[in-house]
């Protein structure tokens, strides 16, 4: 079966906004391209596109049925994962967790497998998926195990204005010192460029956030900066990536956005998600890059406090389907794919073991 680019489309947790950011994408005829295998519970889908008051009225099969192949046009494989009266609004729970999980698998092996060229998906929450998969971590690991993957991939965030790279992500505070290493520093910007060549950046501009205050102060704050980030960035140079740094952390983003770098590399988590988070809420997309196609998500969570309201802004939700589109299209995956025999499989894999991400 050879297709044309589609996107697999994993519908989120059931408890928050992500069944009516679901909806909304699938009512918009500028988003909802006819190009999207939508994976999740019909019941759910329905709920959402009440909520958002749209119409959402779509060819519908079961992974069952799949077995005969997949329609063109935007089309639906209800899962039947998740009964809505067993949700409550507003809340984590087991139930949502896992067809979250399951909904995800799904859409990762679809696109590992040749018959979609990007994953998107609208919010997940942690805590709801590890009451259904207690060694849940985080997306990275769990996408390593589903699909086998040869190298671990490392989330982006994305703005028109700068993109924001980090080598450690869902670990304590307290470990991430112990973690940082030069060849992992190196190998992740290495996976920025390539990420960002990829996107259409020419040789892009990436300044690398400092660990410590003032990039350790002379070692008076610190030797990390010094002993641990300087080599990678020097190894960076000398490949002649346009990379500067360590730079401290308190001034780098001010001169990204005044137009010094495309980038920023960040050593953890919320070194660079408040920056980002200030700067775009609601416009930021999460992309988890480095492997054979693009995963991209909102980069807010399932706001559970305004949860079947019909008010969640579709901003970065329309902007993570965007550029999920934009990368598949500038990468797309050399020779006509074929699908698999048993395609029912991919929908009704299981939800394997997890490893620990960082």
């Amino acid at each position: 079966m050879i297709h044309q680019q589609r996107v697999a489309f994993a519908i989120g947790d059931a408890g928050g906004i992500s069944t009516e950011l679901s909806a909304r994408v699938l009512a918009d005829p500028e988003v909802n391209r006819g190009d999207m295998i939508v994976i999740g519970d019909a019941r759910v889908l329905a709920m959402g596109a009440r909520h958002a008051g749209v119409e959402v009225d779509l060819p519908t099969l079961t992974p069952e049925d799949a077995a005969q192949g997949l329609p063109e046009g935007t089309v639906l494989v209800d899962m039947g994962n998740c009964d809505p009266d067993a949700v409550t609004l507003g809340q984590s729970s087991k139930v949502a967790g896992a067809a979250a999980l399951e909904n995800f698998a799904a859409a990762l092996r679809v696109a590992n497998a040749g018959l979609a060229d990007a994953v998107f998906f609208t919010p997940f929450n942690k805590h709801g998926m590890r009451l259904a998969k207690a060694d849940y971590v985080d997306e990275i690991g769990f996408i390593n195990e589903t699909i086998d993957a040869p190298r671990s991939g490392r989330e982006f965030n994305v703005l028109d204005e700068v993109w924001n790279a980090r080598v450690t992500s869902h670990i304590p505070l307290r470990e991430v010192a112990d973690a940082l290493t030069t060849d992992r520093i190196f190998q992740a910007l290495c996976l920025t460029v390539e990420t960002m060549e990829g996107a259409g950046f020419e040789r892009p501009r990436i300044g690398v956030a400092a660990l410590n205050p003032h990039a350790g102060d002379g070692r008076n704050f610190g030797t990390e900066d010094e002993d641990v980030l300087l080599p990678a960035v020097q190894r960076a140079q000398e490949r002649q990536m346009a990379v500067t740094g360590p730079i401290p952390s308190d001034t780098v983003f001010v001169r990204a956005v005044k137009g010094e770098f495309d980038a920023v590399m960040t050593m953890y988590h919320d070194q660079g998600q408040i920056a980002m988070k200030l700067m775009g809420f609601d416009r930021g997309v999460t992309l988890i890059a480095g492997y054979p196609f693009p995963i991209v998500t909102p980069a807010h969570g399932t706001a559970y406090d305004i949860a079947g309201k019909g008010v969640a802004d579709t901003g970065a939700t329309f902007n993570a389907v965007a550029l999920g589109r934009r990368l598949a299209g500038r990468n797309a995956r050399d020779g006509e794919r074929v699908a698999p025999a048993d395609l029912t499989a991919l929908f009704r894999g299981p939800v394997r073991e997890v490893a620990t991400g960082t």
